[in-house]
């Protein structure tokens, strides 16, 4: 294992320690949206929550250890019980607080991919860990294919299957009513984006996501983001996609004049966003080996 992937790797265990250690600590913020809409920021993937006559519905639910505190914090918004939960993805920071939510009776819904990863054990060569498959309380009780709708609380939600993007098995959720998009992973605000090449993930299919999330918005709609602030504007989703083009045209350029991963990491193609988005998570050569292997058809993270 390579010293920035051991970095890498021990700063991802020590933060799951500290949740289960501290999870009290973690600070709920909740933003009004539209009369039915709220979304909350906590300690793992941004929350979109539905409240209103119907009840509650919420888009993911971060991870395990802050499951009590995520609760406490959506009573605070409506005290009537979650009825549905949609998981943009598969990983444990999205859909960590599902057991203890799904064994009140929640329905859990998915793509059928979500579902497929969280019934077996999984192993990330970036993270050089196994996930071990979820339990029965935890698993999606309804999965879709290509879309799925929701009618809830006088508005619908329609979940778009965007296929490989940041895995196999995302969606973005937009709310045509209230104007808002929830990007799930497919969108990393003021971070490099993970790619997760071990989960079917791939830099083109975040493109097609974006190019999608664009297709259905105005110049009004609100996005949240999967990490980072929960909020953005097209104008801030159109400038996402112009810098992901832009950082695949770099790469695919010294591919072709036959640089190998390696000789590409030293010319730094991305430089121009190392220093905004390069210091959160992923590192500028773990991007670039991201998008490298996405181009070359490597369905695995190595660099």
């Amino acid at each position: 294992m390579s010293k920035q992937r051991s970095i890498t790797t021990g700063l991802i265990t020590g933060l799951l320690l500290t949740l289960s250690q501290a999870s009290l600590a973690v600070e709920f913020k909740t933003t009004q949206l539209s009369d039915t809409l709220s979304v909350l920021k906590g300690q793992g993937g941004n929350i979109a929550i539905s409240s209103g006559a119907d009840g509650v519905f919420i888009i993911d639910d971060q991870v395990a250890p802050v499951t009590d505190g995520l609760l406490d914090a959506i009573r605070k918004v409506s005290d009537q019980p979650i009825r549905y939960v949609i998981n943009t993805h598969y990983h444990g920071d999205h859909v960590g607080g599902n057991e203890k939510i799904g064994k009140t009776g929640t329905v859990i819904v998915a793509h059928n991919n979500v579902y497929t990863r969280m019934n077996s054990e999984q192993f990330s060569n970036f993270m050089q860990k196994s996930t071990p498959a979820y339990p029965a309380a935890a698993m999606p009780n309804i999965t879709f294919n290509d879309e799925a709708t929701l009618h809830f609380n006088g508005e619908t939600a329609v979940a778009y299957h965007i296929a490989n993007a940041h895995t196999d098995g995302d969606a973005l959720v937009h709310f045509p009513q209230s104007n808002v998009i929830h990007m799930g992973d497919i969108w990393f605000n003021g971070w490099y984006p993970y790619v997760d090449l071990d989960a079917g993930g791939s830099i083109q299919g975040f493109l097609k996501g974006v190019n999608k999330a664009l297709s259905l918005a105005n110049k009004d709609t609100k996005f949240i983001a999967g990490h980072g602030e929960p909020l953005g504007t097209r104008a801030d989703i159109k400038a996402y996609g112009e810098f992901l083009t832009e950082a695949i045209k770099s790469v695919q350029a010294l591919i072709d004049e036959g640089k190998n991963l390696k000789q590409i990491i030293a010319l730094t193609p991305t430089a121009k966003w190392d220093d905004s988005l390069g210091k959160v998570w992923i590192k500028p050569d773990q991007f670039v080996t991201m998008i490298y292997n996405s181009l070359q058809g490597i369905h695995e993270y190595k660099q």
